[in-house]
């Protein structure tokens, strides 16, 4: 596995201007909460309101000249990013998505102007029709997180995190197919080999988690979860990302989908910002206890291209079906 510091710095050069240098600012209540400065990086504030748009444009703009076109598997934000980023290089991106992506996301997608072909009932069924249509059309895959370009694109974040905060002791990351979780931990220990690095993911259907307990690569049983952008395989043959993150992250801790729902309430009620679920994984690991800062700490709040209407309901304490489960709804006490 040849990546490293200098595959972040060229990225940064090719993201410049266009998916990077977004806020990084302390949260007032999380930092009451974690007895050390808590600050959120807002990726939220990306054109396509997601991180996703770094990995993205690092892969379509660095691609020859002639290509037939782009496509990839995606959850929503991956998706959007490459079909912003395709749009911007003027070729045609065809999005791959299952069943269990909310409609929200699909329909942000199409208005960027890519096609969506939706697939199964799982990241890997979306996976096997995107490798289908890079053999029959000649487009390029970009994977969501086992793409050395991608994985560069998103540790440009962890790049400007640690230069605006050089004390920062954690980083908190969500962790899904570990292209982010990858990308920050090569940046941030490049700089300080000390700082330690957790990917936080929902406990069901976390596959990046099961796969380094079990030393390969593993399916895992997708459900619908507040933390739907965290969900979906990190592929049989993974290459990249699992390695990356296998050997970077310190520690990986996992939410449950009541830590997930009371964690996006803070982060509106105390915070007045609208995120996903995934978003908010670094916050609910810190007020379930089950991360405990010894020092400033960071976390990345990764997108708001989320249900409106799912999340009115939350806010308002209402029940929330996901699936064949009901999480019972909270409303909300400063």
């Amino acid at each position: 596995m040849n990546f490293g510091l200098p595959d972040i710095l060229a990225a940064r050069e090719v993201v410049c201007g266009l998916a990077d240098a977004t806020p990084f600012v302390p949260s007032p209540y999380m930092s009451a909460q974690a007895g050390h400065d808590f600050l959120m990086k807002l990726e939220i504030c990306q054109p396509i309101g997601a991180f996703k748009l770094r990995g993205a444009m690092n892969a379509v703009m660095t691609l020859p000249d002639g290509v037939a076109g782009v496509t990839c598997c995606s959850t929503g934000n991956h998706g959007r990013g490459v079909a912003y980023a395709a749009a911007r290089r003027g070729i045609r991106a065809v999005i791959c998505m299952s069943e269990l992506v909310p409609q929200a996301k699909v329909e942000g997608i199409r208005a960027l102007g890519a096609e969506v072909k939706i697939v199964g009932r799982s990241q890997d069924d979306a996976l096997a029709e995107s490798l289908r249509l890079v053999e029959t059309e000649g487009l390029v895959e970009i994977s969501p997180f086992d793409d050395p370009k991608v994985i560069a694109g998103q540790g440009t974040i962890g790049l400007e995190m640690i230069e605006a905060r050089p004390d920062l002791h954690t980083v908190l990351v969500p962790l899904s197919g570990g292209g982010l979780a990858g990308g920050v931990s090569v940046a941030v220990k490049a700089v300080n080999p000390d700082i330690r690095v957790i990917g936080i993911s929902m406990d069901r259907g976390a596959a990046m988690q099961a796969s380094i307990a079990a030393g390969h690569p593993v399916e895992v049983e997708e459900v619908p979860s507040l933390a739907d952008s965290l969900g979906g395989g990190i592929g049989l043959q993974n290459r990249l990302s699992f390695p990356l993150c296998r050997e970077k992250l310190d520690e990986i801790v996992l939410v449950t989908e009541e830590e997930i729902r009371d964690a996006m309430q803070v982060l509106f009620y105390e915070d007045r910002m609208v995120a996903e679920g995934a978003s908010v994984v670094g916050l609910a690991a810190v007020l379930a206890d089950k991360v405990r800062p010894e020092g400033p700490v960071g976390t990345i709040i990764t997108g708001r291209n989320l249900d409106m209407g799912q999340f009115h309901r939350i806010m308002s304490g209402s029940d929330i079906s996901l699936g064949d489960r009901i999480l019972k709804g909270r409303v909300y006490d400063a």
